[in-house]
């Protein structure tokens, strides 16, 4: 039985690893373990920061709705439990949409959610 050899391989992995690593500067882009460990990295920091990512728009999105809430007499909590009671399904990335772009749409959702004054 002949010899096998991994050549090609390996010098696909290579490849594939350097490929990943263009753009990065000096020995990170062009030498392989060097480059390796920096892609290692890059992959790690984008998984991670893929989920983290999530996490900061959703509370971009709860400081834009409570801005709007504010400057129209009331508090985020009071609003998202007042659209709980009246049934409303909305989330909180197009609340936020509603509250930047159509702020007669969102003051027409605070009427809805607000309480009245014989309900206090």
């Amino acid at each position: 039985m002949a010899r096998v050899k991994h050549g090609v391989a390996s010098k696909k992995k290579r490849k594939k690893v350097l490929k990943a690593a263009k753009g990065y500067v000096g020995g990170r882009s062009k030498l392989y373990r060097t480059a390796k460990e920096t892609v290692m990295r890059a992959e790690a920091y984008s998984y991670r920061d893929r989920k983290l990512k999530k996490r900061t728009f959703r509370s971009l999105w709860i400081a834009r709705i409570n801005a709007a809430c504010k400057a129209n007499g009331l508090t985020y909590g009071r609003f998202i439990n007042g659209l709980k009671n009246a049934k409303i399904e909305l989330d909180r990335k197009m609340l936020a949409e509603i509250a930047v772009s159509h702020k007669s749409a969102f003051k027409h959702l605070i009427a809805l959610v607000k309480p009245k004054k014989s309900d206090k």
